[in-house]
């Protein structure tokens, strides 16, 4: 059963199991389980993705029962009025907060694109803020210790992979990224805390309800094999702590926000 988050007429927000593609595509042709065919099954109607987390991501996203609830809040992503909030467990120790900047080239899923086609760049910003930091005493790289951070991410543009070339960009790889992480550090989180997947969960999801408008904010809870890396890491009160990363304008839009039932 995919966890339901909010349910109501229009919408469905849910716990995205990591691993779990969101619909079919170009680049897993043989896979047969897929979180719009599962909801489908679950609910007893058709859904559509408003929005796409990755494959290996966890975490809060929001689906559609009709098409103006998705075209409306298709819209509402067009002009920024979404917030995602993201938690990672990343390589090394990150400053306290940041603002990323930096254009991403367009990826495609597309396997026959071709290859000497011109390279399109969009703009793409990150704000982060570091939650906690642990050091450990193993040796990995060329450092007789090894630290690692807990880090709240929020998107603030949509590119494909974002959060996930950003952190690289950084030197802060996301642990568990098998396409831009760092396979030392992701063996010794697979040896040492048997975990296998990306670190990477969306936890909370803010957006003005396509119905009447009314600001929505959904949380999301670790997934249990995210929260016991968490726990053994020493973080559990850290990861607790809802962060903002929002300006004052965009606090603005989103004043008296109610929390989102959860009909789960």
């Amino acid at each position: 059963m995919i966890p339901i988050l909010h349910l109501d007429d229009q919408i469905v927000v849910v716990s995205k199991p990591a691993g779990l593609l969101v619909h079919r595509s170009t680049l897993d042709r043989h896979e047969t389980r897929f979180l719009v065919q599962s909801l489908r099954d679950q609910l007893g109607r058709a859904v559509t993705p408003v929005h796409r987390l990755d494959r290996p991501t966890s975490g809060a996203m929001v689906l559609a029962f009709d098409g103006v609830s998705c075209a409306t809040l298709s819209d509402a992503f067009e002009r920024g009025l979404i917030r995602k909030t993201y938690m990672a467990i990343v390589r090394g120790e990150t400053p306290p907060d940041g603002f990323v900047d930096h254009p991403l080239r367009r990826l495609t899923d597309d396997p026959g694109q071709c290859p000497g086609a011109p390279e399109a760049f969009d703009t793409a910003q990150t704000r982060y803020a570091r939650l906690a930091t642990v050091e450990i005493p193993c040796r990995i790289d060329r450092y007789a210790t090894t630290r690692y951070s807990l880090v709240a991410l929020q998107p603030l543009t949509g590119r494909r992979h974002q959060l996930r070339r950003h952190l690289k960009h950084l030197s802060h790889p996301i642990i568990g990224d098998t396409t831009y992480g760092k396979s030392a550090h992701n063996r010794f989180f697979e040896a040492r805390y048997g975990s296998r997947r990306l670190l990477l969960a969306a936890t909370r999801l803010c957006f003005p309800h396509p119905a009447d408008g009314r600001s929505m904010v959904v949380d999301a809870p670790l997934s249990d094999d995210f929260q016991r890396v968490v726990d053994t890491l020493g973080w559990t009160s850290a990861a607790g702590v809802a962060t903002s990363l929002d300006d004052a304008a965009t606090d603005a839009v989103y004043a008296g926000t109610i929390p989102a039932a959860n009909l789960g």
